[in-house]
């Protein structure tokens, strides 16, 4: 059964039930870890076939490696507003046959000795749009199968397992990838998405059909409208705006830690590993906390929390006399330690954040409201990581991450001081625009 905004009514007392126990969920849940996975299994074989395969140059896998981006850049607003006219579940089975079928070219081109930059380009830039097309399906259908007090919980069980899979995933592939060969592990990458279309195509939902938009309107007006809603909504524009920072902060970090660990510091590159582990650890911990947090804290103080923890670790590495002569051990232990506090944060907020806009925002705004976020997100992402190079150069590694704890800081700030704070899970869909 379903409420007026197509969402399923809670259980019992409004508490939160397993999520896993709901059969479409378990559904949605198995394919969505099978395509992580696989993702980060190939992840692996497409570095290899970038750098050793194609024999790229550096400029050249700059390029590759934006081609993932770009479509967020330049399609995701538009996406965003079609995901609230289309079927979601259709999308989501569409594009995961789409990646099957995109990445069985890459071993039939690999026997065929035709696999080179444009054609490796062309692959990365389809499986980009296809995942923005899925990603666009993604966050607005869950609403629709698991009850609006379980949508934490159903965040916390997918972000958990995508944790796992983004930690696993690169030991697997290399492994793999020894074994098997490349072909074989695109091909099974190829075969993970299939299953996932099969899993995906079984899920028992109702979508409303879509009404047609009104006579003189475009979709560049339910852009508009979608872009207007989210900065005027009372709770949902400190949320975007906050998040915005927070991606600004981030792309500083994930530009130059792995050049100051390994290049200024001198980290072994298994002990770089250890601690990139360790920060999949803090992720799935997290993730596992995040449900008890917002019912407890509530979600706008859950996300504060996540966005305070975030600050420490690079504070601390900041500020903290480390240099290349420093004991292998202390620095481990501190690099570990900030990766995991990192992860922990991100576990924490993540559940919490993604079930507060599920709930908040109607049904037929959940498209638009999602691209508006995340495009922007891309784009500073994209600029942040120019700006962390700028400022690696002039002030070094230190100043730089320094720089993005300030930044992180400021994002908690945003919603510290912002009505978000008290917001609760509870009365999300209840707020007024």
């Amino acid at each position: 059964m379903s409420d007026a905004a197509g969402r399923p009514e809670r259980g019992v007392g409004g508490r939160a039930r397993e999520v896993l126990l709901i059969r479409a969920f378990a559904l949605f849940w198995s394919a969505t870890t099978m395509r992580a996975l696989g993702g980060t299994i190939a992840g692996v074989a497409f570095q290899v076939l970038i750098v050793s395969a194609i024999g790229a140059s550096a400029f050249e896998i700059g390029v590759l490696s934006s081609l993932s981006v770009v479509p967020y850049l330049f399609l995701g607003l538009i996406v965003g507003a079609l995901m609230d006219r289309w079927r979601r579940q259709r999308t989501l089975v569409v594009t995961s046959i789409g990646r099957a079928v995109v990445l069985g070219t890459v071993p039939v081109l690999l026997l065929l000795d035709a696999l080179g930059f444009w054609s490796l380009a062309a692959v990365i830039l389809v499986l980009g749009i296809l995942t923005l097309f899925a990603d666009s399906a993604f966050q607005p259908f869950l609403p629709h199968i698991v009850p609006r007090g379980s949508l934490v919980m159903a965040n916390a069980r997918l972000g958990q397992s995508e944790t796992v899979a983004g930690t696993a995933g690169p030991a697997l592939g290399g492994v793999m990838l020894n074994l098997l060969g490349a072909p074989l592990l695109f091909a099974f990458d190829a075969a993970m998405n299939a299953v996932s279309a099969v899993l995906q195509s079984r899920i028992a939902v109702d979508e409303a059909p879509r009404s047609a938009r009104a006579h003189g309107r475009h979709i560049g007006h339910d852009i508009l409208e979608g872009m207007r809603y989210t900065y005027r909504h009372r709770t949902l524009r400190p949320l975007a705006l906050s998040v915005h920072v927070w991606f600004l902060g981030n792309s500083i970090v994930a530009t130059v830690f792995a050049v100051f660990v390994l290049r200024e510091l001198r980290l072994e590159p298994w002990a770089f590993g250890l601690a990139l582990a360790c920060g999949g650890v803090g992720g799935f911990v997290g993730a596992l906390l995040a449900p008890a947090l917002g019912r407890r804290m509530g979600a706008g103080r859950a996300i504060l929390l996540g966005r305070m923890l975030v600050v420490v670790p690079w504070a601390a590495v900041a500020l903290s006399p480390v240099s290349a002569s420093t004991d292998p051990v202390v620095l481990l232990l501190l690099i570990s330690s900030a990766q995991f506090v990192h992860g922990l944060s991100m576990g924490v907020e993540d559940a919490n954040e993604m079930g507060y806009r599920q709930a908040a925002a109607p049904d037929a705004m959940q498209g638009r409201m999602n691209s508006t976020i995340r495009t922007m997100n891309r784009a500073i992402f994209f600029f942040g990581a120019l700006l962390a190079g700028a400022l690696a150069t002039f002030w070094g590694y230190s100043l730089t991450l320094g720089a993005a704890a300030v930044i992180f800081a400021a994002a908690a700030a945003v919603v510290a001081f912002s009505p978000l704070r008290l917001a609760r899970h509870d009365d999300a869909a209840s707020l007024d625009t």
